[in-house]
């Protein structure tokens, strides 16, 4: 079993480019696994320029705008291999992509949502923002109303990828242009909003690896019914 997580951090990059990327070190790590070799397991970060992924079950009328007049403004849209519907990527925000072996950390996959969920509540705790999951409805939500943190992933053979897009300092605007996660009754925030002031960004990358590796080694060390309360 390796617990161990390499964080690194992107920076800003296309949507594009971090997919090719994360597609490299799944296949790797695919790989890995079919050979019985130990899998790495990593956390990458990034902020992304503006673009709207959609998801295997996403819906057309989802996004309220047309491609073209998206793509006229220098905002991409792609069709990807996640799961779920359609979300924005943008500056501002924290995009988390972790490649890992559940096996690794004794998890199944709605665990590992789970799993994902509890980092971002605990960051959000540091900046005195309480936050928690909202049942029926994948994600971090601020008094189940406000989505901070939208989450789609895609496994295989219990390695990872795809990941998390937490609202840090985004521009909530790019929001009206779609149905967020397919959800036409709950509004979308950003901690800078709730917070009431611009958050460094660096600065919470770290706590959010700080967390990360916090909550994926509790897990690989607690009991079946533990995992449960997360």
């Amino acid at each position: 079993m390796n617990t161990d997580i390499l964080a690194c951090d992107w920076q800003t990059l296309a949507y594009t480019e971090a997919w090719e990327r994360q597609k490299q070190h799944f296949q790797q790590a695919l790989l890995h696994k079919a050979d019985k070799q130990l899998v790495p397991n990593y956390l990458f970060l990034c902020e992304h320029f503006p673009v709207y992924t959609l998801g295997k079950g996403a819906k057309a009328e989802n996004l309220l705008v047309s491609q073209a007049s998206l793509e006229a403004q220098g905002i991409e849209v792609h069709k990807i291999e996640r799961g779920g519907d359609i979300t924005f990527h943008g500056l501002g925000q924290c995009v988390g992509y972790p490649i890992l072996d559940l096996d690794n950390f004794g998890l199944g996959a709605r665990q590992y949502v789970a799993c994902l969920e509890e980092v971002i509540i605990r960051l959000l705790a540091d900046y005195g923002v309480q936050a928690s999951r909202l049942e029926g409805a994948t994600g971090v939500w601020i008094a189940g109303e406000r989505k901070i943190c939208a989450i789609g992933i895609k496994c295989s053979r219990m390695i990872t990828m795809h990941g998390f897009a937490f609202n840090v300092n985004t521009d909530l605007r790019y929001f009206e242009y779609m149905h967020p996660c397919g959800i036409r009754d709950k509004a979308v925030t950003s901690l800078a909003y709730e917070a009431g002031k611009l958050i460094d960004l660096p600065t919470l990358k770290n706590r959010l690896i700080e967390h990360f590796k916090d909550v994926f080694v509790e897990v690989a060390h607690a009991e079946k019914k533990e995992l449960q309360t997360l």
